[in-house]
């Protein structure tokens, strides 16, 4: 493999569709319509890509002794030895610099929030991702942080609700991660050391607590988003009650996405397998056009 094409799968570009959380301003805020906010929305998401890009090559670098146990993980290219160090590094480098460069001509109203994803996560990588269910919270708040780049940071104030789903979504998701991470390493035989020898606070978690714990989650994110789809600031702003429409493809989207989980294994990786199960894919299409639809009020 060449050393751009290592470099690339580095970077994890497919991983940027979790950067579309940035775009929920646009969506809900009626600023569709709007070039300027649009600019400002789509330069959050190039930032928010080119920094993230620079946190997985972050993680990589610190990681790589010990992917090399991982059965999955020991083929990234820095575990590998694919690739080399010093690369990484001015990769790592030019992802900050141009992320953070973004920022200052955006003109982001919360240019805090892009240094904010940044520290936290070397927090994680050094020390916090061996903290039991803080580690899934810090994943949730980076998630968090793209919601409110995309809204206040270009002049949208965010609905509660929809922070609150989106705060129990991506808790979902964070637990759904290790659930996968701990099936993964039972059911592989390749796997040397153990859990802990790949992510230590997964001798921590069980099934059957991550289990309770994605049932919380889910739960929470479909009462908040019904609860957001019939609540009066909603019906104020959008003029309109059909809102509620868009649920049941909510609530199909977080039931495939447990199916997955326990009789497909997947789940470890949610942008890679958004792409590649076409039910995922066809609610959350399904989901977006519908929502434009009420939005303007073509039903």
């Amino acid at each position: 493999m060449s050393q751009m094409k290592l470099m690339i799968r580095l970077l994890r570009p497919h991983q940027w569709l979790k950067n579309g959380f940035v775009f929920i301003g646009v969506l809900f805020g009626h600023a569709w319509g709007d070039p300027a906010l649009l600019l400002q929305a789509l330069m959050a998401f190039a930032a928010f890509s080119l920094l993230a890009s620079g946190v997985y090559v972050m993680n990589d670098l610190i990681d790589r002794e010990q992917d090399r146990l991982h059965p999955t993980k020991r083929h990234r290219p820095l575990a590998s030895g694919a690739l080399n160090v010093p690369t990484a590094l001015a990769l790592l480098a030019a992802c900050f610099v141009g992320g953070f460069a973004l920022v200052q001509l955006s003109d982001n109203r919360a240019a805090w929030v892009f240094y904010c994803y940044v520290i936290l996560n070397i927090a994680y990588t050094l020390r916090l991702k061996h903290v039991v269910v803080l580690d899934v919270f810090i994943i949730a708040a980076g998630f968090m942080l793209r919601i409110l780049a995309g809204t206040r940071g270009i002049g949208i104030e965010p609905s509660q609700w929809l922070l609150l789903c989106g705060l129990m979504v991506t808790l979902f998701l964070g637990f759904a991660k290790r659930q996968a991470e701990i099936t993964a390493l039972d059911e592989d035989s390749a796997a040397e050391g153990g859990r802990a020898a790949h992510r230590r606070v997964l001798e921590h978690y069980s099934p059957e607590l991550l289990s309770q714990f994605m049932t919380v989650a889910s739960a929470g994110a479909i009462i908040s988003y019904s609860l957001y789809t019939v609540s009066p600031e909603t019906v104020a702003l959008h003029g309109t009650t059909k809102l509620i429409f868009t649920v049941p493809l909510v609530i199909y989207g977080m039931f495939r996405y447990l199916f997955l989980l326990n009789r497909r294994g997947g789940g470890g990786d949610p942008a890679r397998l958004l792409m590649t199960d076409a039910h995922l894919l066809a609610a959350l299409v399904g989901w977006l056009l519908l929502v434009l639809a009420v939005l303007k009020q073509w039903l």
